[in-house]
């Protein structure tokens, strides 16, 4: 396949994948294998990393008048009853820090021995499951609606998250670094849904966790990969005028389709929840378990 084409389909998979509840990492290793990507590429596995960045680079755009609302807040919030802890930004921090050392110190042990079909697999598929369970204990809740008293929702704004919430999801968040297949999306949505938010305020939070979270991670491994610090290392000047070009249109590609992806999963889970991409990830991860098993028989 002519590598523009491929880098274009690449980094629709990525756009598309990146902030819904069903893992990139997944779909892209899933796409890699089915176009006959080699896994063992340095340029490859930067590419990946390239492009994921652009997904990410997406939400400060998105969300830039939101931001620049809680910036000017800082750190009394809005209502003038925050600290700097306690204010949404400080919130995103305090998640992030609680997700970032354990997740750096698990990855480092475990290993990358666990990017394997059968993991990815298992994850897609329990990550579905607890996510339909959870998605559905708040579903007559967020029938109620905010006002409703005796549901178990009492979050419906990110404004209003407590510490504990935040150090929750913060600690969830640790499985989708450890495990591919979780998703990050997934893991911090549930959390948030299991500590009492609503749909909406917990999927906003799990997009603004991301912007330091992935930020951080990618521009990481960025580095040790033009540092020369992973397997088949490969330094920026052994990439030709192609192989930028082809770099260039998955990042512009993965962050244009990321962009339109988070606008219309924000709409259609205020409508609809999370309950389809729930039992999508039920079916594609008993499609590569199934595949898994194929090709170790």
């Amino acid at each position: 396949m002519n590598d523009y084409v491929l880098s274009v389909l690449l980094g629709i998979v990525e756009g598309l994948t990146e902030f819904l509840p069903v893992s990139s990492t997944a779909h892209l290793r899933i796409s890699e294998a089915l176009f006959h990507v080699s896994l063992t590429s340095g340029y490859w596995k930067m590419y990946t990393i390239v492009i994921q960045l652009g997904a990410i680079l997406c939400l400060p755009v998105y969300f830039r008048e939101r931001i620049a609302k809680f910036i000017s807040t800082f750190p009394q919030g809005k209502r003038g009853d925050r600290n700097p802890l306690t204010h949404p930004l400080g919130l995103v921090a305090v998640a992030f820090v609680v997700t970032a050392i354990p997740a750096f110190l698990l990855t480092k042990i475990i290993g990358k021995h666990l990017e394997s079909l059968y993991i990815m697999g298992c994850s897609l598929l329990i990550g579905g499951l607890a996510m339909w369970i959870v998605d559905e204990l708040n579903s007559d809740s967020e029938r109620a609606g905010l006002g409703a008293t005796g549901t178990r929702i009492h979050t419906w704004h990110m404004e209003d998250m407590s510490m504990g919430q935040a150090v929750w999801i913060g600690a969830c968040q640790i499985l989708s670094a450890v495990f591919p297949g979780t998703s990050r999306s997934m893991s911090t949505i549930a959390a948030g849904q299991l500590a009492g938010m609503s749909r909406a305020s917990a999927l906003e939070f799990s997009f603004f966790l991301s912007i330091p979270t992935m930020v951080v991670a990618t521009c990481y491994d960025l580095l040790k990969s033009v540092m020369g610090k992973t397997e088949n290392p490969i330094g920026v000047s052994q990439i030709g005028a192609h192989g930028w070009v082809v770099l260039a249109i998955g990042f512009v590609v993965s962050f244009i389709v990321a962009y339109g992806s988070v606008g219309w999963f924000m709409s259609y889970v205020r409508r609809r929840g999370f309950a389809p991409f729930a039992i999508y990830r039920i079916i594609v991860g008993s499609a590569v378990l199934y595949w898994a098993v194929r090709l170790g028989g």
